[in-house]
């Protein structure tokens, strides 16, 4: 499959080394942006042909695909436009900062018959798997709770090294949006759709910025279990990612991508582990690759996006109402 990007910042430029890696099975030929230093800049670490227009991308006949790396307010503006132009798509997280957005995208989709994936790529990471096939195969009994967790610390100096950082034009929101929305994505794949969230944001720690660093809630699911998310970029010295489950018959918690602890019934099944950083990137990129070549859907849908975009907006509706909001 033979890629171009769109969006040639720090995301932009991972994504062409992992395209980079693929060894055969992927391709970059081009990159677009129209930072008039940014895609000459990357097109020259690759060798490739350099776009200032996403429309002279879209037009290539040897571009297969694109990967969007634009800020999450703009994903639908570059994504909408390369499926029409019959490209298949993957999107940074999230597939956009709001649901018609989202919707756009999944029309056009379908419309083209082409296919779409949000990054999402903590999915791929083996601990993962192993608690999803559990799950699955009822090992944990009825799932009665869980916990997502992402304590972060990001200095003044994150948000201002970007105009959009931190907007809710361009950002979407904060913490959660940014920071958060790859575990919430890993609990509704884990305990199912969401379907009321009870909420608190606030900004804690930083100056200048219109969203939030801090963010709770409580979540019910649709099989009755109940779960908290919390994400934040204020806690100083925080570099943690936490994900939990449990059930009447087990539970697992995997931190910082490995299975720290997962027990069925009387069994003890937690293993050493290690983490795998951008080989999990590089994975969910070869399942991209390898469900447009078998025509299935990728292990992440379009649809997966926007359900964990739907949670994400209505914790922050929450937020600001004081009450229960049902995820759109």
């Amino acid at each position: 499959m033979r890629f171009g990007i769109v969006g040639c910042g720090v995301i932009g430029a991972l994504h062409a080394r992992l395209i980079a890696a693929m060894d055969g099975t992927a391709e970059l030929v081009a990159v677009a942006d129209t930072d008039l230093e940014r895609a000459p800049r990357l097109a020259a670490e690759h060798g490739v042909d350099a776009h200032d227009d996403l429309a002279e991308l879209y037009a290539r006949q040897d571009v297969d695909a694109v990967v969007v790396c634009v800020p999450s307010g703009l994903h639908a503006e570059a994504a909408v436009p390369a499926l029409r132009a019959g490209k298949h798509v993957v999107i940074e997280k999230p597939i956009d900062i709001t649901l018609e957005a989202a919707d756009r995208i999944i029309a056009a989709e379908r419309e083209s018959g082409r296919t779409v994936t949000v990054i999402s790529q903590r999915r791929f990471e083996p601990s993962f798997l192993r608690l999803k096939a559990a799950i699955e195969a009822g090992e944990l009994g009825r799932l009665t709770s869980g916990a997502a967790e992402v304590t972060l610390w990001r200095p003044q100096s994150y948000y201002d090294s970007g105009g959009w950082r931190g907007t809710w034009a361009l950002d979407g929101g904060g913490a959660l949006m940014n920071q958060g929305v790859h575990v919430v994505d890993l609990m509704l794949a884990l305990l199912g759709p969401a379907v009321e969230v009870s909420a608190y944001a606030g900004l804690l720690a930083h100056e200048g910025i219109e969203v939030e660093d801090t963010a709770v809630a409580a979540v019910r699911f649709a099989g009755g279990a109940l779960g908290r998310l919390f994400a934040t970029t204020a806690a100083h010295g925080g570099a943690s990612v936490r994900v939990s489950v449990h059930g009447d018959r087990g539970h697992a918690v995997v931190e910082n991508e490995v299975l720290v602890s997962f027990k069925v019934g009387e069994e003890d099944r937690t293993e050493p582990g290690q983490r795998l950083g951008a080989q999990a990137h590089h994975r969910q990129l070869a399942d991209f690759v390898s469900a447009v070549a078998e025509g299935r859907a990728p292990e992440v849908t379009s649809a997966d996006g926007r359900a964990a975009l739907a949670l994400v907006l209505a914790v922050y509706e929450s937020a600001r109402s004081g009450g229960p909001v049902k995820p759109g």
